[in-house]
């Protein structure tokens, strides 16, 4: 069995779309444990992760509105990680 071009786009589309889907997941465990609100590192790292998977496929689909909305939140998740390392460890 072999697949072609197309195939292996749209499971990578979806690939992202999981990891956008697992993270929300993965806030709401992590806040239901604190008994708070709380948004974990990995969060963001699933963020960046869905995000250049989606912004690659919306470059391979060449839909403009889709890129930019993509490279947009892009920069803001890696922005996040960006001030998580900065931050002091916690005790």
């Amino acid at each position: 069995m072999t697949l072609d071009n197309q195939t292996l786009w749209i499971g990578a589309g979806l690939m992202g779309q999981v990891l956008f889907g697992v993270r929300f997941l993965v806030q709401w465990l992590y806040s239901e444990a604190r008994g708070q609100s709380l948004i974990p590192p990995v969060f963001w790292y699933l963020s960046v992760a869905g995000g250049v998977i989606l912004l690659s496929y919306a470059i391979h689909q060449r839909e403009a509105v889709f890129i930019i909305g993509e490279a947009v939140t892009l920069a803001i998740f890696l922005r996040n990680l960006i001030m998580l390392r900065k931050q002091p460890e916690a005790d």
